[in-house]
């Protein structure tokens, strides 16, 4: 039996390696093979092609690396003809992933997309694509279930992988205690796993960071680097705009967000560890003004982070800007450490929502819908045309 797998997020490299595991765990000779990461590769996925490197986002960008796009998606429609896997698996990454579900469909290959994109909320007119192309939608959000049944997809909840990941988190202990050891105030500074988001970002945080260690100089930041080579850019930018006291370490995100007393952070999938660890948090997202004049036609729902959708209410606030509003930023993180009452107010709704929603499970549950709709000789019933 062979499954093909798409992931071209960091984030979905982890949830694709955890679907890996939990596939092969239920039945060993199972070949997994298809585009991801490292993660994936060490899970026992074979990859075609390293994507989760490209991880682009945006319009122009994803212009620019159209020719890699159209060699993939070539080299993967090659493997669904003379390699024909039992099933494709679709992880986030939805501009390349539908193509990969067009070619999929064509071949009558089953389609199933685990971590769907948020069409709920962005452009929901493309769920014909998923009704059309994609046979099962695997569930991540609880709402989601019944959007995607309203609009006449065959959808299954099994909850969100992220909280697969985040129970066999091991913090270092030793830079826990190091860091604990000094008497200022931590605020975490989580700029994003992807260059483009530290490039339109960091400056925003670091304004940020200013502001509030002029107002409070009794507070140092802690910026979590996804690689090494972000590491080098957070630090070169520094060199020439330090404004406060802010340190830069590679693969500490846990740590950084366990330690702190607050986070600003850019908006994606680390809101749920932040929700996980209970921290209040701003969420940024600065884009260019054409991105958001034309993501403004697209969005159609309140929020862009997680946790807010799954509250319903603005836990985090937010930011999705085409401008510097490092003034109402720092102005959250101060208003939190200068009254205590509200932090806490905020850390009491992070664990309620925490006992609702962060349920791990996911890529178990996934793993069971999947082999079970393929069966044993690679066929599945496929939903009425």
């Amino acid at each position: 039996m062979r499954i093909f797998l798409s992931a071209g997020e960091p984030s979905g490299d982890v949830h694709g390696a955890n679907l890996v595991r939990a596939l092969k765990g239920r039945y060993p000779g199972l070949e997994c093979v298809g585009f991801g990461g490292d993660k994936m590769a060490a899970a026992g996925c074979r990859l075609i092609y390293p994507l989760c490197q490209l991880s682009v986002m945006w319009f122009a960008r994803v212009l620019a690396k159209a020719p890699t796009f159209l060699s993939l998606l070539s080299q993967a429609d090659r493997l669904f003809r003379h390699q024909r896997p039992d099933a494709v698996v679709l992880i986030d990454y939805p501009g390349f992933n539908w193509w990969l579900a067009r070619r999929a469909h064509f071949h009558k290959i089953p389609v199933f997309y685990f971590v769907p994109p948020q069409l709920w909320g962005w452009a929901g007119w493309r769920v014909k694509k998923m009704r059309r192309f994609v046979d099962h939608v695997l569930c991540n959000l609880p709402f989601e279930e019944t959007w995607y049944r309203e609009h006449g997809v065959q959808a299954h909840y099994v909850g969100h992988p992220y909280f697969d990941e985040l129970p066999h988190q091991r913090l270092d202990s030793a830079f826990l205690a190091e860091q604990r050891s000094r008497p200022e105030e931590i605020i975490g500074f989580l700029p994003g796993s992807r260059t483009q988001e530290i490039e339109n970002n960091l400056s925003t945080m670091v304004r940020a960071a200013g502001i509030i260690h002029q107002e409070r100089p009794d507070t140092r930041f802690l910026a979590a680097c996804f690689r090494p080579a972000h590491k080098e850019m957070i630090d070169a930018y520094l060199a020439r705009h330090q404004q406060a006291p802010i340190e830069t370490h590679v693969g500490r995100t846990p740590e950084i967000i366990e330690l702190s007393r607050a986070c600003m952070s850019v908006s994606g999938s680390v809101s749920l560890e932040l929700l996980w660890r209970g921290k209040p948090s701003v969420m940024i997202y600065r884009i260019g003004r054409l991105d958001l004049v034309v993501g403004k036609f697209f969005k159609t729902c309140r929020y862009i982070s997680l946790v807010n959708l799954l509250a319903d209410q603005e836990l985090f606030p937010e930011f999705l800007t085409d401008h510097c509003e490092a003034q109402a930023i720092a102005g959250h993180i101060l208003g939190w450490l200068e009254q205590p009452e509200t932090h806490a107010e905020v850390c009491r709704e992070l664990a309620r929502l925490r006992r609702q929603v962060a349920q791990p499970g996911a890529c178990d549950r996934a793993a069971d819908f999947i082999l079970r709709n393929i069966g044993w000789n690679g066929q599945l019933t496929r939903r009425a045309a």
